[in-house]
């Protein structure tokens, strides 16, 4: 990934008493949220999740935060704080913890919880973790934590407020003001007020629906709807939403026992979520109302509910194998109802409609967020920022979590609300910014770029291997084999010249056979004896040919055997 900011060098030697912020992911993109704070030469890490692919990274399984900026100084770190349960806040920690496996690790029940779970799946041992709840202070080496609720779309969510000599820092984590919660925990803005009394330095704040006006809506005002579809429906309901959506699993589960269904969970994700949230009291599930999804076939359609993963439209998710026929025991049949209980994330939009086509291709009627109120976000919209914004009264702001276009419209509220222009400081991933003597300044910039997780590589693939992927994914593979006399230099073997995903017919390039004898023969002819310099005269033959005679630009293979 090129740095947006060329403009800008490395960072010089943070100022003595001085908090340096360096954001490693999360800041101009929706994901990958990584924050590293440096105080007195010591290092504390909140969140550290994945950004997923989009389908210009063919083979991407996973985008992590690039580590390399505090490689060398993982002995440094003090803890690893997570706001919350979410991918793109910690997926990306098992990977971390491959470079150093002690890292404290703090954040509430729930999500450690969550990323227990994962650490299992990554055959990791359990590290040194502390449970923490609203109202909670902890001290790690320099820096200070107290412990805010926040609400958001998962149970559980903290910001976190940083006391270090340099100041105070306020994170917000992702989140919302929505005042009629369905577990009734709020976020707690006396405890905003409170730290803004005290002196917010730096206020860090959520900026994905900054764009948004207004406040965002309740998560009750869905209940309705979804009361709507149970009541409407007279056959299967299937309900898509993310793996780790607590609040909406309840709505389907309590509208489930009002209407007498049974209910199944349906993808891996979604059964270990489920049951962690069950265990530990965030989800109440009434006996008897959830059984293995393979057993609700032998109940009358009208009697089955099931919840399932794969509302992004994620290629080998249950819901779009469910939409592709090939799911191993949930087969859809006209008249069944498809809910998808979740909003598109960007990129992502594609393979969502792709899904809701064959869902609709199968007869089924399909509930999503452009024809039903089935979704609300789980983060502040304009108005809720500029209530904050004018509860704290920070001296200076920070937007983070979201793209370029969410951090300026964030940026653009705080002025409203009174903050100098020269003390709100847009930042994307890489760009390093230090609190010294209660100024937030720009300091520089450290090279951070995306890490791919392919298969079971790590960092391996690389921009110049996606730009091949997709050129063969759009373009085609054209490989040209030419024998030449190693004596007389002339061509004494084909061009043998064969292609794929791009003309079935070989016959195509019989054209250009003799042009490329004719290349070879002059290059020869002028010295040119190198094996690479003829592949290239090949290469450039053929290339200039499929351009010109085809528009098209597929990959070419030349092989010079010499014999």
């Amino acid at each position: 990934m090129s740095h947006p900011h060329p403009e800008l060098s490395a960072p010089t030697e943070l100022a003595e008493g001085g908090l340096r912020v360096i954001p490693l992911g999360g800041l101009g993109e929706v994901g990958r949220n990584m924050t590293v704070f440096e105080y007195a030469g010591r290092l504390l890490i909140v969140d550290c999740g994945v950004l997923f692919p989009e389908e210009n990274h063919p083979g991407v399984d996973l985008i992590l935060p690039d580590f390399e900026p505090i490689r060398d100084r993982l002995d440094d770190v003090e803890a690893l704080v997570l706001t919350h349960g979410h991918e793109d806040h910690i997926g990306a920690t098992p990977f971390l913890l491959r470079e150093r496996g002690d890292i404290p690790l703090v954040g509430s029940e729930l999500t450690l919880a969550l990323l227990g779970s994962k650490l299992r799946e990554h055959r990791l041992r359990e590290t040194v973790h502390h449970k923490v709840r609203e109202g909670d202070t902890l001290t790690f080496g320099p820096f200070e934590l107290e412990f805010v609720a926040v609400n958001h779309s998962i149970p559980d969510a903290l910001a976190v407020a940083i006391r270090t000599g340099a100041g105070l820092v306020l994170h917000t984590g992702d989140f919302k003001m929505d005042q009629l919660p369905l577990d009734g925990r709020i976020t707690d803005l006396r405890s905003f007020a409170r730290l803004g009394e005290e002196g917010v330095d730096l206020f860090m704040v959520d900026s994905t629906n900054a764009e948004v006006p207004g406040f965002t809506t309740s998560e009750q005002e869905i209940a309705p709807v979804i009361e709507r579809v149970f009541h409407e429906s007279d056959q299967r309901i299937i309900v898509a939403c993310f793996a780790s959506h607590v609040h909406r699993v309840q709505q389907v589960l309590d509208a489930a026992v009002e209407h007498g269904r049974k209910v199944g969970y349906v993808g891996r994700s979604m059964v270990r979520n489920m049951a962690i949230a069950r265990d530990l009291g965030y989800l109440d599930v009434p006996p008897g109302v959830v059984v293995d999804a393979k057993e609700l076939a032998d109940l009358a359609p009208e009697k089955q509910v099931l919840i399932s993963t794969g509302s992004q439209g994620e290629p080998l998710s249950a819901l779009a194998r469910i939409a592709q026929r090939n799911h191993n025991f949930v087969h859809l049949v006209p008249g069944d109802t498809v809910v998808l209980a979740s909003s598109l994330i960007p990129g992502n939009e594609n393979a969502v409609y792709r899904v809701i086509n064959g869902l609709a291709r199968l007869g089924a009627n399909v509930v999503h967020k452009g024809n039903a109120l089935v979704h609300v976000s789980g983060h502040a919209s304009a108005g809720e920022l500029l209530y904050c914004y004018n509860i704290v009264r920070p001296r200076n702001v920070m937007p983070v979590h979201g793209e370029i276009r969410h951090l300026l419209a964030n940026g653009a509220l705080a002025r409203r609300t009174g903050v100098p222009e020269e003390q709100v400081v847009i930042a994307e991933d890489g760009v390093v910014v230090d609190l010294v003597d209660g100024v937030a300044s720009v300091a520089g910039k450290v090279e951070c770029g995306y890490v791919f997780v392919d298969g079971s590589s790590v960092g391996d693939i690389t921009e110049s291997d996606l730009k091949d992927r997709r050129i063969l994914g759009e373009e085609g593979f054209i490989s040209v084999i030419v024998v030449v006399d190693s004596v007389t230099g002339k061509v004494s073997g084909g061009p043998e010249i064969h292609a794929r995903g791009f003309a079935e017919d070989d016959s195509t390039f019989d054209e250009i056979k003799q042009p490329i004898i004719d290349a070879l023969h002059r290059a020869r002819s002028e010295g040119v004896d190198d094996n690479y310099q003829l592949q290239q005269t090949v290469r450039r033959v053929v290339g200039r040919w499929v351009n010109q005679a085809h528009r098209r630009r597929p990959m070419i293979i030349p092989v010079v055997i010499e014999a």
